[in-house]
């Protein structure tokens, strides 16, 4: 099943200049991602990295880092905020193929092995399918009547300790100017029907990254900059107070409002990493491909 649309060309935005860094780097504390426990000494989850391919997702892991260093300048803030332990979810933007690598590596060397939902097509890729499965990836099958399983085996494995990274745009942006679209609502139906099973919030950590949009695939020099910025965890506990008494799924209103406070979070990061703000006639919707207004 191929997505409608087409993401925009390169040539759609600029790249993120040295001065805007700069700026950042005066309000964060910007830290280089693509290497081994980028905010200082932690404590990493053995747990988790010996029940995923300990030896071959390391080996892996150092050269997606070798291979984003040789292409791009990327630095990260926030990543001090990635739990030791526990369950948590990770919302990231989908500008580029190339992007998801950086919140990827960037949990992996924070000592965590969280699952990620894919799109079941990539599992067959050479050499990106092999490091996929390797480092856990949850395939999503593209086709109408899939969503149930995937959002049971997505709760599942929440519910069995491991984090879970989504890209809840469900494709890359086909927002012109590259800012984050409409959001699938699963991302919102597993976080709501997890902490239900688990009796408690679940923590959602945002995470936007910008920059690599820019990147010319086989000529990627110079190296462009490229940040991510890992937001504080979302509030949602309003929405989860009655939940003992929901029949059946949660409330489409909980839904929605959750799915909401996610797009909402990570346009303002984007917005402070690329120094701009989203346009004000409102946000990219990916099944009438135009803006529509904010709610």
């Amino acid at each position: 099943m191929v997505s409608p649309g087409k993401p925009s060309p390169r040539s759609a935005v600029k790249p993120l200049s040295n001065e805007q860094v700069a700026k950042l780097a005066r309000m964060h504390n910007l830290v280089n991602p693509m290497r081994n426990h980028p905010t200082g000494p932690r404590k990493d989850n053995i747990a988790e990295i010996n029940a995923q391919n300990p030896k071959a997702t390391q080996r892996l892991l150092d050269a997606c880092a070798a291979v984003v260093r040789s292409r791009c300048k990327v630095k990260a803030w926030g990543l001090e905020r990635v739990p030791e332990d526990g369950v948590f979810i990770t919302a990231c933007t989908h500008v580029t193929l190339f992007d998801v690598f950086i919140p990827m590596v960037a949990l992996f060397y924070q000592g965590r092995r969280p699952r990620y939902m894919a799109k079941a097509e990539m599992a067959s890729w050479p050499i990106i399918g092999k490091w996929f499965q390797l480092v856990g990836m949850q395939p999503v099958p593209r086709r109408k009547g899939e969503a149930l399983a995937i959002e049971s085996e997505s709760i599942r494995i929440l519910t069995s300790g491991r984090p879970l990274t989504i890209w809840p745009e469900g494709t890359l942006t086909r927002d012109p100017k590259k800012w984050p679209m409409s959001l699938k609502p699963g991302m919102a139906y597993i976080a709501l029907e997890t902490c239900r099973k688990l009796g408690r919030q679940v923590p959602i950590y945002p995470a936007a990254t910008w920059g690599a949009a820019s990147i010319n695939q086989w000529w990627p020099w110079p190296r462009k900059n490229v940040v991510m910025g890992f937001g504080e965890a979302i509030d949602y506990a309003d929405l989860i107070e009655d939940m003992d008494s929901w029949e059946g799924e949660p409330p489409k209103t909980a839904v929605h409002e959750l799915t909401r406070r996610v797009r909402e979070r990570l346009e303002e990061i984007e917005s402070e990493i690329r120094g701009e703000q989203p346009p004000a006639e409102g946000y990219w919707d990916y099944r009438t491909m135009k803006r529509v207004p904010r709610d």
